[in-house]
C-alpha cells in the first residue's frame, strides 16, 4: 500500500479526512501519517472513544499492509507521539487507548521508547 492507497484507507474510517488531505501543500507518506495523527490526537482529546479506536485499527492495518515509507512514517510520526497524545489521559484511559494499537504497533513503541538514551 502506498499512501494514496492509506489516504482511501483512513477515509474510509474519517469520511472528510479526504477534504483535509487537499490543503496539504506536499502531500507523501509522511504529511498523510502526520495529518491522521493529528486527527487521533484530537479523538483522544476529546474522548471519541469509537472513531478512535476505529483509527487506531486503521493506522494498525496500514503499517501491516503499507509500503517500507508508510511503515516508517507510522514509526516516526504516529508512535514518536504517542506519549505525547496520551500526556494528560488519565491512566485508564492511557491503558484502554494502548490496548486498542496492535501488538505489531506496541512493540514498536516499546523497542523505540526503550531504545532512546542508549
Amino acid at each position: 500500500m502506498n499512501y494514496l492507497q492509506a489516504v482511501q484507507e483512513i477515509t474510509e474510517v474519517v469520511p472528510d479526512f479526504e477534504n483535509e488531505v487537499k490543503n496539504i501543500t506536499i502531500q507523501n507518506s509522511y504529511s498523510i501519517i502526520r495529518t491522521f495523527t493529528d486527527r487521533i490526537k484530537n479523538m483522544i482529546r476529546q474522548n471519541d472513544r469509537n472513531l478512535l479506536f476505529r483509527s487506531l485499527q486503521k493506522m494498525d492495518k496500514i503499517y501491516t499492509d503499507g509500503d517500507p515509507v508508510l511503515k516508517n512514517a507510522i514509526e516516526n510520526t504516529f508512535i514518536c507521539s504517542l506519549d505525547n497524545c496520551t500526556v494528560f489521559c488519565s491512566k485508564e484511559y492511557r491503558k484502554m487507548i494502548f490496548s486498542h494499537i496492535s501488538d505489531n504497533l506496541r512493540n514498536t513503541y516499546s523497542r523505540q521508547i526503550y531504545s532512546h538514551g542508549i
